[in-house]
C-alpha cells in the first residue's frame, strides 16, 4: 500500500533522513520507533506533503505521491493524528469530528463516520457539545483519532501515540486502534514506547539519527538485544 524508497529529506540545507525506506502492506499495523530527534515526525511529514524528497520516492497504491501537497494526500486516502493533537479546542467535540470529513469524498458520509467514531470512542458521543479544550488527554487523543478517521481513510499515520497519556489509557486507545485494524484501516503508529507499539503491531521499523537501522516483524525486535537494551531497559 505504501512504499518508501530510499527517501532523503532536508530542512533547509540541514539533512533530517538518509535514503530512508519503508513499506507497509494493506492490513497491517506498522510501527516506526525511535527516539526524541530520530526524524520520525519528518518522515511522517514526509509522506503527507510536507516535505519533499530531494531523492528518492514515495508510493501508495502505486502512484507516485512525492510531489504532491498535503491537501491532496488527504484527498486519496491517507490520513494522520499529529504529535501533540492539535486540535482546535475552541470548537465542541462534534464540530472537530465534522471538521475532519472536510474532503468533498467524506462529505456524503459524514453521519455514518460520525456513529462509526461513537461505536469505537463511546465518550465523545456522551462529550459531543462539550468544548474540546476542556477534554482530558486520554479524550483528546480519542477526538483526534477520530477527527482523522471522519475522513474515511484508507492509511492512517499516528504521530506518538502514548505521549502524555496514562498506561491505561494507552491500553485502551491501542486495543481500539487494534479493533480499527481489523475493520480494514492500515495503520502506521509512530512511537517511543516500543514494547507497547510492538505488542499491538505486525512488523517495525527503528530510525535513529535519520536512518533506518533495524527492521523484522514485532516478535523479532522485541527480542532484539539492542532494542531490549536501548528500548525496554532491559
Amino acid at each position: 500500500m505504501l512504499d518508501v524508497k530510499e527517501i532523503e529529506i532536508f530542512r533547509g540545507e540541514a539533512q533530517i533522513l538518509w535514503r530512508v525506506s519503508l513499506t507497509i502492506q494493506e492490513g497491517e499495523i506498522v510501527t516506526l520507533l525511535g527516539a526524541n530527534g530520530a526524524g520520525k515526525t519528518t518522515f511522517l511529514e514526509s509522506v503527507l506533503g510536507v516535505h519533499h524528497p530531494r531523492s528518492g520516492e514515495i508510493y501508495f497504491r502505486g502512484r507516485n505521491i512525492s510531489g504532491i501537497n498535503p491537501f491532496d494526500i488527504a484527498r486519496i486516502g491517507i490520513s494522520s493524528v499529529p504529535e501533540g493533537r492539535r486540535l482546535f479546542k475552541d470548537m465542541t467535540v462534534y464540530e472537530n469530528l465534522e471538521m475532519g470529513a472536510y474532503p468533498k469524498r467524506a462529505r456524503s458520509s459524514l453521519l455514518e463516520s460520525l456513529t462509526w467514531v461513537f461505536s469505537l470512542f463511546p465518550v465523545l458521543e456522551v462529550r459531543k457539545k462539550q468544548i474540546a479544550g476542556t477534554l482530558s488527554g486520554g479524550e483528546q487523543q480519542m477526538l483526534a483519532i477520530g477527527r482523522a478517521l471522519m475522513s474515511k481513510p484508507q492509511l492512517l499515520l499516528i504521530d506518538e501515540l502514548s505521549l502524555g497519556l496514562s498506561p491505561k489509557i494507552t491500553k485502551e486507545i491501542y486495543e481500539t486502534i487494534q479493533k480499527l485494524n481489523k475493520e480494514g484501516v492500515t495503520i502506521l503508529v509512530i512511537e517511543q514506547n516500543a514494547a507497547l507499539a510492538l505488542r499491538y503491531s505486525n512488523r517495525g521499523y527503528v530510525l535513529e539519527t535519520g536512518r533506518i537501522t533495524l527492521q523484522g516483524s514485532s516478535t523479532e525486535l522485541l527480542n532484539d538485544e539492542h532494542i531490549r537494551k536501548a528500548y525496554l531497559g532491559m
